[in-house]
């Protein structure tokens, strides 16, 4: 069944979305189940996360999980996000993009859950979605925490970007370019920035989406949106002075990005049980759909008068 998310409703100037994409980011899974640091219920988070994609779209064109996708790179760690994510993006007819993340390991990941030979090669990727250019990227350094981009990946992503795509191109990568509120984040920031940027700068790339951080941010990088999704596992504690912030289990969220030809928007969509108001039905949809601009303006936009 349709919900007002997922229907065409034109209401405004925009046309509707060519495309919807899932962002979500940094699920942390461990072997056996086991929580994060003793304390986080990673898979249970992430199941709840799974329920509300589920929920919010019923055809998005693809699921991009931007990093570390498990804590430790365990065989079994990538065995068990595998089971949980496949039967839903099956079941969404959404391709899977998997992102390396510093806590991740080539070999197992690359096995894992590409069925590839378990190397070190970087874990990248293009995907053609009906015009519209994925292009995943592997910030990730082998033995560290901090992201790089060597000169090879940098090549072949400017071989990649010679040739634009009908609606343009999104990168997706773990590290995000750009600074962080919290200074710890900067140590372990993504390097060679001037050297991306001088590859995407001009090209057809209309947005880069991120994670690492643990908490939502945005900025732009050589004139590009970045959006970086928050955690599945847990968030940064932001309401804390920046030298002193640490992870809560609460705020979990993904993103919902919905590609226009003129704009990329990009919604934070929390995971959370909180009671909500029904005041906008489907039905009420209906009826605003069915009166002309004039009318929708006369019926939702006039102020009672006083």
């Amino acid at each position: 069944m349709s919900t007002p998310t997922q229907r065409r409703y034109v209401f405004g100037r925009h046309e509707p979305a060519s495309h919807v994409i899932i962002h979500a980011s940094d699920p942390h899974f461990l072997a056996g189940g086991a929580h994060l640091a003793g304390r986080y219920d990673v898979e249970s988070n992430f199941a709840r996360t799974l329920d509300a994609i589920r929920a919010v779209h019923d055809a998005p064109a693809a699921i991009v999980i931007t990093g570390d996708l498990t804590d430790l790179g365990e065989p079994e760690a990538y065995r068990r996000l595998r089971e949980a994510v496949e039967p839903v993006a099956a079941e969404l007819g959404a391709v899977v993009v998997w992102v390396a993340g510093n806590h991740d390991e080539r070999p197992a990941l690359r096995e894992g859950l590409l069925d590839l030979p378990p190397t070190l090669e970087p874990v990248t990727g293009v995907w053609d979605l009906d015009g519209l250019r994925l292009i995943a990227l592997d910030t990730s350094v082998p033995g560290w925490h901090h992201g790089d981009l060597d000169e090879a990946q940098l090549s072949w992503l400017s071989e990649q970007l010679e040739h634009p795509a009908p609606l343009g191109t999104l990168l997706a990568m773990h590290h995000p370019p750009l600074p962080s509120h919290l200074p710890l984040f900067d140590i372990l920031e993504l390097q060679h920035q001037d050297e991306l940027a001088a590859v995407i700068r001009g090209s057809d790339v209309r947005g880069i989406l991120a994670g690492h951080l643990h908490y939502s941010s945005s900025g732009t990088f050589a004139g590009v949106p970045v959006s970086v999704a928050s955690a599945t596992c847990y968030t940064m504690n932001v309401a804390r002075p920046a030298a002193d912030v640490n992870g809560m289990d609460a705020a979990q969220s993904f993103q919902l990005v919905h590609v226009r030809p003129d704009t990329i928007t990009h919604t934070v969509v929390p995971v959370t049980d909180a009671p909500t108001g029904d005041y906008f039905s489907e039905q009420w949809l209906e009826q605003m759909a069915s009166l002309t601009p004039a009318e929708r303006l006369d019926a939702f936009s006039r102020k009672p008068p006083r």
